[in-house]
């Protein structure tokens, strides 16, 4: 179900259900920091950037069998502006992922892997597969 929808329509929903729900557990520095050290500017949402954070969180895990932090830094790292030479990859920070992965699991929603990492819980496959179907009845309401 979740592979009809695309991904921002997704996440964007699940990131308001989040926020709407009110349960998921926002670190007091979501304000402060930055994402990545490759990064030169925190998010300018100051907001609501944890809560798409952990949606898209949810739907990487969804896509995949199980996800740890150092595949999340490497997938929300980016190239690093190192002025005249070439850029270079850098992770993102480790502790936001973390973070987000223990509030999605304190919520039901991802559970600790025997195998190592997260995936996604019985309850959590179900509120994405809800929220999949919401987002794509609404979109084929707007054509």
């Amino acid at each position: 179900m979740l592979l009809n929808v695309p991904a921002q329509d997704f996440i964007n929903a699940y990131a308001q259900f989040l926020q709407r729900q009110g349960k998921l557990e926002v670190p007091g520095y979501v304000e402060l920091v930055k994402t990545s050290a490759g990064n030169e500017l925190p998010p300018q949402d100051a907001e609501g950037w944890f809560y798409k954070r952990a949606a898209s969180v949810a739907r990487h895990v969804y896509m995949r069998k199980q996800v740890g932090v150092g595949a999340l830094n490497k997938l929300y790292g980016g190239s690093k502006n190192r002025g005249p030479k070439p850029g270079k990859h850098q992770d993102a920070s480790g502790s936001i992922n973390r973070r987000v992965l223990q509030s999605l699991e304190k919520i039901g929603v991802l559970e600790i892997s025997e195998k190592g990492g997260r995936k996604i819980s019985e309850n959590g496959q179900r509120d994405l597969d809800r929220i999949a179907a919401q987002t794509l009845e609404n979109e084929e309401d707007d054509e």
